[in-house]
């Protein structure tokens, strides 16, 4: 059954705000990486500067999944731009509603989904 407007408007309010929290928390974490804490040069202990670095890797990590779920977020505003919302870009299938409440910038079914990861597709 095809999305009604109502529900393409809230999932598209969702991703918005999704999108301008993710893009906040990116604008924070690249700051961060970029300027290192300044008491950072001033350890004493080895161990200190290990724990540094393990956070830095750590900040690099998430803000790279954040750059992945910002592309999907991306995609998906721009299916409802398409009209395409909630048909999957690789099979044509209708995504689930449930699953779209659950992740509302999924552009593909969940059995899509899990072929590609596997790289199948």
């Amino acid at each position: 059954m095809p999305l009604k407007k109502a529900d393409i408007a809230k999932f598209k309010k969702e991703l918005e705000g999704m999108r301008f929290q993710i893009q906040r928390s990116l604008r924070g974490s690249t700051e961060d990486v970029k300027n290192p804490d300044e008491s950072g040069g001033y350890s004493q202990h080895q161990a200190d500067k290990g724990t540094d670095d393990f956070d830095r890797t750590i900040s690099l990590e998430v803000t790279s999944q954040e750059y992945g779920i910002l592309k999907y977020i991306d995609r998906a505003l721009q299916k409802i731009d398409e009209g395409t919302y909630g048909v999957c870009d690789i099979t044509g299938d209708e995504i689930p509603y449930g699953r779209l409440e659950a992740v509302p910038y999924a552009v593909t079914t969940a059995k899509a989904q899990d072929m590609l990861e596997k790289g199948l597709l």
